[in-house]
């Protein structure tokens, strides 16, 4: 297998960086809902074959140095069933400008996460803007991301049972990420050749996915920090105990640059501890606990900056006390900045199934959770604070508290445990394809 490997970040954090990032305004036909599709009397035959096709491009338009084309798709929610419903895939074709019409390969793009979708171009700029001068570039949102038929808390309110919802959510993993990429090769690609795929993160999973069971769609693949673990019915316990080292080696770092930081969270852990129902209400209306708190290490220490990101936002942590006696309050500012920090409300495919990416054929069981009390005490933030010791923050990892304490997670709490406690998941990768790749 071809790879090209970088320095590994935190695929949220990155994910969380381009969320921010605008889509450029285009008016496009869309697939409408079926009970506002005009009649047959009504309808000119070049519209309902537009309706009717699995594929809808739209014109080209332009952000500096960057032609793009807007692309979806009419896909199977399950690719397994014949009479599966269809769900919206979007993807958008990237080219320098003055290329629209070169004949140039193709190379898609696969996102971090899982549960976000691809960058919105700015401007010709990093591995976009070197990436287009010899390729056709293919930005995919992943099923449930983007404008691909979107899970957010709103749209998963529509199916009412957790069990159903669980039925839902179980097509949205590498595996069918995976049979819709080949969907779009065979629609978009002239003579629908074989195309290089660039996997970051999250993405570089679904790339080996890829590479285990359709390496025939793949010219070669370029891999960034994303290797998964293979083996096992669920590799998630193994990740974890690894990834919870790790942070305690970032922690050490951080502490070391930033000793007084040690104190400020000291503070804000004995502050929330005491306070009524061991937390503070977020704006939101979630709840800010001592757990929580330690959730900032998630971009704080797994991303480029994160450590300064950090210390400068606990430096706003408090509200100055303008009339002496008054109480003391963690800032609104804190607060607000610490939800924007996480993202989960606005991505929560991420969160439902952040541990099912490691899983076949077993169950993860809130594996970071269980994990975590093999290090006794070591991660307790209210021991920690008691004892003196520096309150370890986490990092790249998903508990059973989010669905209580994240506010727009909570009517997803069932379907959650229903999702961890899940064995049946189908494979997501053949090594003995992988032995064999000639890609």
């Amino acid at each position: 297998m071809a790879v090209v490997t970088s320095c590994f970040r935190c695929a949220t954090a990155a994910a969380l960086a381009l969320q921010h990032h605008q889509p450029a305004f285009l008016a496009v036909r869309l697939r409408l809902p079926r009970h506002r599709i005009p009649t047959k009397r009504t309808m000119s035959s070049s519209a309902a074959a537009a309706l009717a096709s699995p594929h809808q491009a739209g014109a080209w338009y332009v952000v500096p140095d960057l032609s793009l084309r807007d692309h979806r798709f009419a896909v199977p929610l399950d690719h397994s069933s014949a009479g599966s419903p269809s769900i919206t895939v979007f993807a958008r074709e990237v080219v320098a400008a003055g290329k629209e019409e070169a004949a140039l390969p193709y190379l898609m793009y696969l996102q971090g996460g899982p549960g976000f979708e691809s960058p919105r171009p700015m401007e010709a700029s990093g591995w976009v803007k070197k990436a287009c001068e010899e390729y056709r570039v293919v930005l995919l949102d992943q099923r449930g991301t983007g404008l691909s038929t979107p899970l957010t808390t709103s749209s998963l309110s529509q199916i009412t049972s957790a069990a159903e919802q669980v039925d839902y959510l179980k097509h949205f993993r590498a595996d069918n990420i995976v049979k819709d990429a080949e969907f779009i090769r065979l629609h978009l690609v002239p003579d629908a050749k074989p195309w290089t795929i660039l996997g970051q993160s999250y993405g570089g999973f679904c790339a080996v996915t890829y590479l285990s069971f359709a390496p025939e769609g793949l010219k070669s693949v370029l891999l960034t920090g994303g290797l998964p673990p293979l083996g096992k019915p669920c590799t998630a316990d193994t990740v974890y105990r690894s990834c919870f080292k790790q942070v305690q080696l970032q922690n050490g770092k951080y502490y070391k640059r930033y000793p007084q930081d040690i104190q400020v969270i000291h503070e804000v852990v004995r502050y929330l501890s005491e306070s009524e129902g061991g937390g503070v209400h977020l704006p939101s209306g979630g709840r800010l606990t001592p757990k929580m708190l330690q959730c900032l290490g998630l971009s704080g220490l797994g991303s480029g900056g994160g450590f300064e990101r950090l210390h400068y936002l606990l430096e706003r942590v408090w509200d100055p006390i303008l009339v002496p006696g008054a109480k003391k309050n963690i800032s609104y500012y804190f607060l607000k900045e610490f939800e924007m920090w996480l993202g989960f409300d606005q991505n929560p495919l991420y969160a439902l199934l952040h541990e099912s990416i490691y899983c076949e054929g077993a169950s993860s069981n809130w594996s970071a959770d269980k994990i975590s009390s093999e290090f006794g005490s070591l991660f307790d933030p209210v021991k920690a604070t008691e004892e003196g010791r520096p309150v370890y923050l986490t990092g790249e990892m998903v508990f059973p508290c989010f669905f209580e304490e994240i506010h727009a997670l909570r009517p997803l709490k069932e379907a959650a445990h229903l999702l961890a406690e899940k064995e049946d998941w189908p494979p997501l990768y053949d090594i003995s394809a992988l032995n064999n790749n000639k890609v």
